[in-house]
């Protein structure tokens, strides 16, 4: 037991620095979503948004796709599932759900982003059942500090009748389910990169995604733009697309094939410390005391989760770097 001990923090200790500042950096950008995402929902639909942000991102992976048709044309019919359960779950919907959390003004931007870390615990339970990864017993014992971390970062100390009965609930669930869909695409996109390279994947998630976003914008009314949009909104949206969800996958993902998952796991942290002082300076919000000890609880319980074994179904021992857990 000692010696694997050994060997993990060996691993950890010779993580490249390029590999490292890579996951920071996009890290970082995903910290900007709120500045950019929220400002937004003050008049445009949700629905429009997102429909908008997929269509620029749809229009930069389209070159990827096209030079690498030779992979889509040897896409299993699974392979096509894990991208279509990529795109329109883990993209569109869950991206909706964000936008939507943050279109309720009296939702906390904060709350709202740091629940995006206990995408991990759904990705665990996901991997069970696309990849038949088996978490040791341990895994399951840490499950309960996370719970304990993620309600004490919802809610602070209220108790269950207050929250149900209270406001704070909705963003929350919001939060929550596009931290679950984001996590299951982690299971999904892990059995798609057997069959294709990750930028094909990264365009196919969004790419698969945009159709769907169409119907839904098309059934709330919500295709155009907004009549009063403002000239800002204009640069936001790109930036937006391009910023904190091309860009920032591209670094995660390089980053992500020479750094350990524990080590990544801490540079990740450059996420909630950008988006707590972007949010501080822009908004005016925080979180209180007993909402940071949840963070932290929630954090360390998924640090000591990426350093318990998994039994992985033999042929399948070589991992292969998950899609990165942000949304578009």
């Amino acid at each position: 037991m000692s010696r694997d001990r050994s060997t993990v923090e060996l691993v950890a200790r010779r993580a490249p620095l390029a590999g490292v500042l890579l996951i920071a950096a996009g890290a970082s950008l995903w910290g900007l979503d709120a500045l950019l995402r929220k400002p937004l929902t003050n008049e445009w639909s949700p629905y429009t948004i997102v429909l908008d942000e997929h269509a620029i991102l749809t229009a930069c992976v389209l070159p990827i796709l096209l030079r690498h048709r030779d992979q889509l044309a040897r896409l299993t019919r699974a392979g096509w599932l894990c991208a279509i359960v990529i795109g329109w779950g883990g993209s569109a919907v869950a991206t909706l759900l964000i936008t939507e959390a943050f279109a309720i003004g009296y939702a906390n931007p904060d709350v709202i982003l740091l629940l995006q870390k206990t995408q991990p615990l759904w990705a665990i339970g996901a991997a069970v059942v696309v990849l038949g990864e088996r978490p040791r017993r341990e895994m399951w014992y840490l499950l309960v500090p996370a719970a304990i971390g993620t309600y004490l970062l919802s809610f602070g100390v209220a108790s269950p009748s207050q929250v149900w009965s209270g406001h704070e609930l909705r963003p929350v669930l919001y939060s929550l389910a596009a931290a679950a869909l984001w996590g299951s695409a982690t299971a999904f996109g892990r059995r798609g990169l057997r069959e294709v390279e990750p930028n094909v994947l990264m365009g196919l998630r969004f790419s698969l995604a945009l159709p769907l976003l169409f119907v839904i914008a098309l059934a709330k009314g919500a295709v155009l733009p907004a009549q009063h949009a403002v000239a800002a909104d204009w640069l936001r949206l790109p930036l937006l697309a391009v910023g904190s969800g091309l860009i920032a996958m591209m670094l995660y993902y390089r980053g992500l094939r020479t750094t350990p998952a524990p080590v990544a796991t801490i540079a990740e942290l450059a996420f909630p410390a950008t988006a707590l002082v972007v949010n501080w300076f822009a908004f005016g919000t925080t979180i209180g005391g007993w909402q940071l000890a949840g963070f932290a609880i929630l954090w360390v319980t998924i640090l000591m989760i990426y350093r318990v074994p998994v039994s992985v179904p033999r042929g399948r021992e070589v991992a292969v770097p998950p899609p990165l857990p942000s949304g578009a």
